[in-house]
This record gives structure tokens, sequence and C-alpha cells, in this order.
């Protein structure tokens, strides 16, 4: 932060004209303030009034102070360490998410530490508190399924722990939230689908329990109902986000007298798992069914056919809830923030075509 033109006057010698190095006390002495409220300022903490963060910066420059990066984070008995805790099963997504994490730290003091969890285990509230607590967190990067579990968010609420949490649709203040606006890559799916001539269109979807899943679906939903079709029942499929489950689904929707010529997928992961099960069935992708996936992970461009999906920047996005972090520590809490959000886009590729006369 830039001096102000008038420094403030020093009551006595600064420490190093005495030959001494300042220390955080002679900080706190010349400004008039507490020691917690230098290290306040230390750690660009939003809880100091501007006009005393600007004195006590300016006798910071005035002593040439340079503080014990060991008793750093005084302020508030954390760490410099952000948590990101997931319970998504798909190794792709961990990766990109944890490095655009990272990428979004270079520069900073700040070091990321991972945790996964079962939100079905009973001892689930009680590790993850234990987790943050013991590795005395500045905050967590909370991606899908783990951001919508609201008892989670009731318990880092509880011990003062922030976070941002990354969803289909906004769950908490702007300060507090990526929002990845899932519903509209299923509706461009659908569009798309429909625009080729499909009508025996199937979805594999996330299980309910999650809110990406349940807005990828409606999304694709409303994208079908525009085209005048609808997601017939014996077409919807609901499952886990693993290949395995693609394979399952995809295999007993093509061994239907009626099979579909399209299916969308919830993840790229799933989309895996279809082309499987059409080998195995001795179909052809496009020409026999067309398969459209979502996140454009890099397995979408690494199989054959190349695979449309929606493009979610999982990489971005893990940057931009980090960002967000570390820039509420360093703003003032009563300066608004505006929602970040992101909008999926198709990828098309090799995977969709129109569908086979039948």
């Amino acid at each position: 932060m830039p001096l102000r033109k008038t420094r403030p006057q020093l009551e006595t010698p600064g420490p190093e004209r005495r030959g001494k190095r300042p220390t955080i006390n002679d900080i706190a002495r010349l400004a008039k303030v507490s020691k917690k409220t230098v290290s306040r300022v230390i750690n660009d903490s939003p809880f100091v009034r501007g006009e005393t963060r600007e004195k006590i910066n300016a006798i910071i420059a005035e002593l040439g102070f340079a503080p014990d990066p060991q008793a750093r984070g005084l302020a508030f008995r954390r760490s410099f360490l952000i948590g990101m805790i997931y319970d998504n099963t798909t190794p792709q997504y961990v990766v990109s998410m944890q490095q655009g994490i990272l990428d979004a730290m270079k520069g900073t003091s700040f070091e990321l530490v991972i945790r996964s969890c079962n939100r079905q285990d009973p001892q689930f509230l009680h590790d993850m508190r234990a987790f943050v607590e013991r590795q005395k967190l500045f905050g967590v990067v909370l991606p899908p399924a783990v951001s919508e579990d609201e008892r989670l968010i009731e318990v880092l609420e509880a011990i003062e722990c922030p976070y941002v949490r990354i969803a289909s649709l906004s769950l908490a203040q702007p300060h507090a939230m990526v929002v990845t606006n899932d519903h509209v890559g299923g509706n461009a799916a659908a569009r798309h689908l429909a625009e080729l001539g499909h009508t025996r269109i199937a979805h594999i979807s996330g299980l309910a329990l999650s809110r990406s899943a349940h807005e990828r679906r409606r999304g694709f939903v409303e994208g079908l109902a525009a085209a005048g079709l609808k997601l017939e029942p014996e077409y919807n499929r609901e499952a886990a986000y693993t290949f395995e489950a693609g394979v399952e689904h995809a295999a007993a929707l093509l061994a239907m007298t009626s099979r579909p010529t399209a299916i969308f997928c919830g993840n790229d992961e799933m989309a895996a798992g279809v082309y499987k099960a059409a080998r195995d069935a001795g179909l052809s992708i496009p020409r026999d069914l067309s398969v459209i996936g979502f996140d454009d992970s890099a397995l979408a461009s690494r199989i054959y056919p190349l695979l449309t999906t929606v493009r979610l920047p999982i990489h971005d996005i893990g940057a931009m809830a980090a960002a967000k972090l570390i820039a509420a520590a360093r703003e003032r809490h009563d300066h608004p923030q505006k929602i970040t959000e992101v909008t999926p886009t198709l990828v098309v590729r090799e995977s969709t075509a129109c569908p086979p006369k039948m």
C-alpha cells in the first residue's frame, strides 16, 4: 500500500536507529494500538479501519519492519493453509480443481491441503471439524457435491472457518459462492441433439441427492421441451458419476426394443462407459448412437471418437474459488462483492451425428 504524503512522527527513535531489529511490539507502541491490531494488518485482515491500517503500514515502512513468518496468522490463530474438502469420485475432476487452486496461490503465502470425505459416514461432521481445527485452516474450498451439505456449512460457521462453495446454483452470499449454472449446459446438449433430428433421447444423470445432477437434468428437460420433445421415463436413468455406472445403464438402455439413438450423460466418465456398452452391443458411435458428456475433462479428447461434451472449466473454477477466499481476507468485510459465475458451453466433436434410419 503506498504511503501517505505525511508520515507519522515517531515519538522515540526507531529501534533500527539503535541497531536493533524492530518488533511487532515497537509497531504497536508507536501506532498506539494493540499488538493484535498490528498482527491483523500484517495478515491483511478485513477487520481494521482504513485510517488505522494506513498509519500502521506507514510505520512498518518507516522502520523497515519484516514480520517473522512463524508469527503470521496470530490474529486469527490460523495457519496459511487452505483446505479442499471433496467427495467427487472422478479423479480428473479432483486433479483439475486442485491445480486451479494451486495456480491461484502462486505468489502468496498460502499452501493447499486436500481431504476426501464420505458424507454417509456417521463420523463425517466430527472428522471434518477435527480436520479444520487440527490444521488451523485459513479457509476451505468446497466443490460439489459436498458444497451442498448444509450440515457441514453449519459446522464451518460455528468454528468461524471461512469457505467458498462451488455449486450449480447460488447457495450462499456472493463472497462465498462460485456458481456454475449447470442447467445451461444441459439445455445446450438437448438442443444439439434435437437439431440433429433425434427424438428417442436418453439421459443418464447423477444421483438425485446431487444438485448438480438435478440442474443438469432440469436444463436438459427444458431444452427438449423447447424443441417439442420429452424425456420419457424409460429413458431417464439415475446413477453415480462413474465409468461403471455408465456401462451398466447404457447396456440396459441399448438392450431395449426401442433403444435410444442418443444418450446425454451427467459427466464424461459416464459417457466413456456408454462407449464400452455400445461396443459390447455391436453399435458404432456416432453412426448408431450419439453420445454427449459433461465437464470436458481430458478424457473427452482422448477417447475415440472424440467426445462431444459440455465444457465446464474446472481448473478455472478452482482458481476462482481460491482467489475469492484469499481476497476476502484482504478486503474490508463490508466491501460488496459480486457473485462469481461461469457459463457452460457445448463443445461439438465427433460423437454426435444425425440418427440412423431405423
